[in-house]
């Protein structure tokens, strides 16, 4: 088989005869879960290695594990996970504790997802929290300064490495600014590129080293104003890989999502033309799953490369008490001034 340039979801917590069919002769390079997916640790690992039996192979099986609003796996089976703001609220009264607890956090969550199969975690979020934008990002940010939010992401990062789970850094170049929801519609930025430059890409700068990266469906018009960054040339060519210096896998955003504009096909194409390396497409429609695959090309030269490099950094690790992990972050984020 032919792996292809694709991220998949499917449509609910068991694979259909038609999904896994589809699965078999498309072999996306990996898939998503959803709250829709999740119903119980059982049924989670059930599906997961469904998944992967579908294509023949340890696909990589993502999920948004971030914490606070974006938390895939809920009680009463897995713990309620603070949002990224509590960290950063932390990183103001002593930095060393936030740094601590944010990798300890991390490193829990890491292992509730190697549990049930899940290796590649969509996290951290290395926007900014800015005035203007819109709450879409909120307290899902460490912070305002891309110092401190650039430090607190890569603790999140290790700790997840730590735990044998891959990292993806979302959304470059940066969404905090945005004022619009993109799973809505398109956000269009105004802000300086000299700005942007000093700001919010400075935090994915700090952090281009890491394996994967998610692009913003967002508009920076001083840069390009007639395309979000998942399309444009100039944005993942001159911004994401030359001035941030990102050499890992780069995914698009989900192409379901409002912000764009055409068919799937057509946006999976202007995604791959403005060089993203893989697709991602979330819903679980079979139909657009399809047209997304029919565009999908198979993974191979420098994309390839990328993606082998991400997963050579699956490993197994040494086992954790997850409970106790996360009593310690408790204790690390009731500390006072």
């Amino acid at each position: 088989m032919t792996v292809r340039a694709f991220i998949s979801g499917c449509a609910g917590a068991r694979i259909t005869p038609q999904e896994r069919a589809f699965f078999a002769e498309a072999d996306p390079w990996g898939f998503i879960l959803f709250a829709r997916n999740v119903e119980d640790p059982a049924q989670v690992r059930a599906l997961v290695d469904a998944l992967r039996a579908a294509v023949g192979r340890a696909a990589p099986v993502l999920i948004d594990q971030e914490g606070g609003r974006v938390q895939r796996l809920r009680p009463p089976f897995w713990p309620e996970y603070p949002p990224a703001e509590v960290f950063g609220d932390l990183y103001a009264r002593d930095a060393a504790a936030a740094l601590t607890a944010v990798r300890l956090n991390s490193r829990a969550m890491a292992g509730d997802l190697s549990a049930l199969g899940i290796d590649v975690d969509c996290l951290p979020v290395a926007d900014l929290r800015h005035p203007d934008g819109h709450g879409i990002i909120g307290n899902r940010a460490y912070g305002e300064t891309p110092q401190k939010v650039a430090a607190l992401a890569r603790a999140a990062a290790e700790g997840l490495l730590d735990g044998g789970v891959l990292p993806v850094v979302k959304h470059i170049p940066g969404h905090g600014r945005a004022p619009a929801d993109s799973h809505e519609r398109l956000p269009v930025v105004a802000a300086p590129r000299g700005v942007l430059e000093r700001e919010d890409f400075a935090a994915f700068r700090a952090l281009a080293d890491l394996p994967l990266a998610m692009t913003a469906h967002v508009v920076y018009r001083d840069i390009d104003p007639d395309h979000p960054a998942t399309t444009s040339p100039v944005m993942i060519g001159e911004v994401i890989r030359r001035d941030i210096g990102f050499s890992g896998l780069l995914m698009s955003d989900d192409l379901s999502m409002g912000a764009l504009a055409g068919s799937l096909a057509e946006r999976g194409r202007a995604a791959l033309a403005a060089g993203c390396d893989m697709l991602l497409h979330c819903n679980g429609v079979l139909a657009e799953m399809a047209e997304v695959a029919s565009v999908s090309p198979a993974l191979s030269g420098p994309a390839a490369q990328r993606a082998d490099r991400a997963l050579a950094l699956r490993r197994k690790a040494e086992p954790r008490d997850v409970a106790a992990l996360r009593a310690e972050v408790q204790h690390l984020l009731s500390r006072e001034a």
